[in-house]
């Protein structure tokens, strides 16, 4: 029989495990509400927290603002390491975004008050909003 710990070759495990065994997020909590809340596909369709994974499922999570595209290799049913964790799964996920595209705050001179209508607009053509009818 094979511990709890080691990486099993064969079988199914739920997707809110898993996702939380190779540390795709933090807690068990965390990945079941990404499944509700329909933020994971496996094999292209809506997951819930107790659909089965088996080795060569795709799985896709949308997690802290960005998307996370794998391929199970390998089914755990326990937290593991992160050189283990590693192991289990083929990272096919986009690069994230560089940090400056990421996080583009606009900044208004402080003391110049509350934006007018012309500002607003002209913040929300910076941010490549269309215009509100």
């Amino acid at each position: 029989m094979v511990s709890g710990d080691a990486p099993q070759a064969e079988g199914s495990v739920r997707v809110d495990v898993w996702i939380w065994s190779v540390r795709l997020t933090k807690t068990r909590a965390q990945a079941a509400a990404a499944c509700r809340a329909g933020h994971v596909r496996v094999g292209g369709e809506r997951a819930k927290p107790a659909q089965a994974v088996r080795a060569g499922d795709e799985v896709r999570l949308r997690h802290a603002g960005r998307d996370r595209v794998v391929v199970v290799s390998k089914v755990v049913k326990k937290r593991v390491g992160p050189p283990v964790a590693v192991e289990c799964f083929v990272d096919n996920s986009p690069p994230p975004p560089p940090r400056e595209i990421a996080i583009q705050v606009p900044v208004r001179d402080r003391g110049t008050g509350r934006p007018t209508k012309r500002d607003r607009r002209e913040m929300e053509r910076l941010q490549g909003r269309p215009p509100e009818s």
